[in-house]
């Protein structure tokens, strides 16, 4: 029999795990709700994070870039794709976080799994926290440098990492916001590492750029290592598809280094390039990320977060309490409810949905067997009732699986 009639069997092995995943087809809707398969939801999926993905303004400058640019960019930026819209854009990126120079990217994914390779080879060393994200762990794997896997968070192993490593040259790699767990990297603490063992480091800012930080210029400005005084040993990389509300990404850092990255990343020199109209979509975004409205909306995002937390705090409710259920540790947007079993977690998933909310659930391989949980993405568009409304489901869903298993007890008796 050919391997090709294997993967009916394999796909049978996902669907007994509770592990297969499926795609729905979306609309947006007015503010946090998407019309998922035909059904209006209120969403906590998003890393729309500041509400802007549906924001007139940005939709204005798309409509003026398209008259001006029209759709497509063409060619790879190294050719004719890099427009004067994408030039502006990198200069005002670099300016916004507080670093010489700006390189934009067309994907995030794309932009970690190739610079990695483009700065370190066979005979490096690589150092990754456990908990980064899959395109930070692609590009170690084809960089083919050595790479030394650290527990999540934990210094004083990276430490004894980078001590015992003969190579000359050693990147360290983590993401700011850990995607999963809405947890943040002690940046000043893999900074100072990487100043003692002479050491660069890549910083995955995907979630904290536009929320993190004074005027949310990101994690890496929220932990002092930018203007005047920036780091040479860092680079920053950002992804503009959630805070920001568009698509792509940008790499910003010395300019050796980011000319470094135009001469050698693969993703950079042989894609085509974003066309202009994200890039004033982008532009317009990031003007509001920078200005008043961009601090008002980061102040109710943090409202929102609170209150989230507050309800569901340990001792808040008996019924969670009960359900063994435990949100993670969290002061962004990602919270984290874990609910542990596969099954369970898309039960709970199927509970809020024919409650009118959609969180999906997540599960092995990205994160931790044992560890299915509900990734509850809070927004600025989101409103205080719309907390309000999944925090009471949520307790109805943990009441209703204590009742379930005081009456499965009763049967064993």
């Amino acid at each position: 029999m050919s391997w090709l009639n294997e993967f009916d069997d394999r796909l049978a092995a996902l669907d007994a795990q509770a592990l297969r995943r499926r795609r729905r087809a979306v609309v947006p809707e007015q503010g946090a709700r998407l019309n998922v398969d035909g059904e209006s939801l209120l969403a906590f999926c998003s890393n729309d994070y500041l509400g802007l993905a549906q924001d007139p303004l940005l939709r204005q400058a798309v409509h003026a870039a398209v008259d001006r640019y029209g759709v497509g960019s063409g060619a790879s930026p190294m050719v004719s794709g890099h427009s004067v819209a994408n030039a502006a854009l990198e200069r005002e990126l670099a300016e916004a976080v507080g670093l010489p120079r700006a390189l934009y990217f067309y994907a995030g994914y794309a932009t970690n799994a190739s610079i990695v390779p483009a700065l370190v080879g066979e005979g490096d060393a690589l150092f990754s926290d456990a908990l980064n994200h899959a395109c930070l762990i692609d590009g170690a794997r084809l960089s083919k440098a050595t790479v030394h896997r650290y527990p999540h968070g934990n210094l004083a192993r990276l430490d004894a990492l980078l001590t015992a490593s003969p190579a000359r040259r050693k990147l360290v790699i983590s993401d700011a916001v850990f995607s999963m767990d809405g947890d943040v990297a002690d940046i000043t603490g893999l900074h100072a590492l990487c100043e003692r063992h002479d050491a660069l480091l890549l910083l995955d800012d995907a979630h904290g750029f536009g929320v993190l930080g004074p005027q949310g210029r990101g994690a890496l400005a929220a932990a002092g290592l930018t203007g005047p005084g920036a780091s040479p040993r860092v680079l920053y990389m950002a992804t503009l598809g959630k805070a920001l509300g568009v698509a792509g990404a940008f790499v910003a850092g010395p300019e050796s280094l980011v000319e470094w990255l135009l001469q050698k990343t693969r993703s950079y020199t042989y894609a085509t390039a974003a066309p202009a109209l994200l890039a004033e979509a982008v532009r317009a975004g990031l003007r509001c990320v920078l200005g008043a409205e961009g601090e008002r909306r980061r102040q109710h995002l943090a409202a929102l977060i609170e209150q989230l937390r507050e309800g569901l705090a340990p001792g808040a409710d008996a019924a969670v309490d009960a359900a063994g259920w435990t949100l993670m540790p969290s002061d962004t947007a990602i919270q984290p409810l874990v609910i542990g079993d596969n099954e369970a977690a898309l039960a709970v998933m199927a509970t809020l949905r024919e409650q009118g909310i959609w969180v999906p659930a997540i599960r092995p391989p990205t994160v931790p067997v044992g560890t299915a949980r509900l990734r509850i993405a809070l927004s600025a568009a989101h409103q205080s009732a719309d907390v309000a409304a999944l925090v009471g489901v949520l307790r109805a869903a943990a009441a209703g699986l204590g009742q379930h298993r005081v009456a499965a007890a009763a049967l064993e008796a």
